[in-house]
């Protein structure tokens, strides 16, 4: 009888148990199950979050950044780059860069991790009109380190009022290890530039053009023929009261001429080893050499060679077979080469007299002959 009941009572606690332990597990899956839902639900809320709060900056970074190359940008009294907004975010503007640069290269830079940004000039082309100078920045930008402004700034002697911000968001975007550039031909003869780009930067390098200074004074007449048609001829401009005994020294284009007047004021801020003199008619004749040149002073490596280059008979002048805006063979533009108007022999002959002394004196100071007439 109470073997009989014993095993009844156990029975039951069996049961019992694994009801209990049914439970137990139930409840616990249940409380896994909410636990997991739970934690998804806020990791979800988390990232969503996340991405607003960066979709946010980054409207707000293109916004400050305008996407022409005008405005204005941080102070800077160096060529040391400074970010265009202050998270430092460049490289995730986007197509913002893209499209103020024009060039899809900088698609690929962004995903490197390469950040454009806007530096002052590392090097100025500083003169002398009608020597070469567009002919030379056209030439030095195929290199792929070389990034130049397009168009002349004239920061330093017309705009130096605007400042330095405004000078540096005129240059194109660049990354580590390239060099920006800007030419204004203009900035050789005026006697406050050299001590500005001294107060910009005292390492800045300088390259200048110089071509025979008679050459140089009936070019600079014919483009300024080409847009008034009334113009007086050359020689009753280049002298005084009609007769070649005296030079006038007050017209520009004699005036400019006068090279080593204008270099002394440049040398007084600047070590010759700063400075690059380029021959104008070498450039023309030879254009892989002079660049070649160029490339050594900048430290860059020959990369633009004369593969590069092919003459215009018609022109007289060389051209590209390609180049960093086109990609077929292509000359500068028809006001390069343009034919120059017939000069008096005499008239030649007595402006060389004047320069003579004068080019002399520039040999001497740059301590190069350019065997000029």
């Amino acid at each position: 009888m109470y073997v009989s009941i014993w095993c009844h009572n156990l029975n039951l606690s069996s049961r019992s148990l694994a009801i209990a332990l049914v439970v137990c597990v139930t409840l616990v899956y249940f409380s896994y199950s909410f636990n997991a839902c739970l934690f998804e639900s806020i990791s979800r809320s988390l990232q969503q979050s996340n991405l607003r709060n960066l979709l946010t900056l980054q409207r707000r970074n293109v916004s400050s950044e305008p996407v022409k190359d005008a405005g204005t940008a941080p102070e800077a009294t160096s060529s040391t780059a400074i970010m265009p907004n202050s998270t430092g975010s460049a490289a995730s503007i986007g197509s913002g860069i893209a499209s103020v640069d024009g060039a899809p290269k900088y698609q690929m830079l962004r995903q490197q991790g390469l950040r454009p940004s806007r530096h002052l000039p590392d090097t100025l082309i500083i003169g002398v009109k009608k020597s070469g100078t567009r002919a030379l920045l056209e030439f030095i930008r195929l290199h792929p380190d070389v990034r130049a402004a397009g168009s002349e700034v004239h920061f330093f002697d017309r705009h130096y009022q605007r400042g330095l911000r405004w000078y540096r968001h005129h240059m194109p975007y660049t990354i580590e290890g390239q060099i920006t550039m800007e030419k204004t031909p203009s900035y050789f003869v005026t006697k406050e530039v050299p001590q500005r780009v001294y107060h910009m930067n005292p390492a800045t390098k300088l390259l200048i053009v110089v071509r025979d200074p008679v050459t140089r004074a009936i070019s600079d007449y014919t483009q300024a023929a080409s847009k008034k048609a009334d113009m007086k001829r050359f020689e009753q401009l280049a002298f005084v009261n009609g007769s070649y005994s005296v030079v006038d020294t007050n017209w520009g284009p004699v005036k400019i001429g006068v090279y080593a007047r204008y270099l002394e004021h440049w040398i007084l801020y600047f070590p010759l080893s700063q400075l690059l003199f380029i021959s104008g008619e070498r450039l023309i004749m030879d254009p892989a050499y002079e660049i070649g040149r160029v490339q050594d002073f900048l430290g860059l490596k020959r990369v633009v060679t004369e593969k590069h280059f092919y003459f215009n008979a018609t022109k007289g002048f060389p051209c590209l077979f390609k180049s960093e805006a086109r990609s077929t063979p292509h000359c500068l533009g028809k006001t390069k080469g343009r034919n120059h108007p017939h000069i008096d022999a005499n008239a030649i002959e007595r402006l060389r007299e004047f320069y003579r002394p004068f080019n002399n004196k520039f040999y001497q100071l740059t301590g190069i002959n350019f065997a000029w007439p």
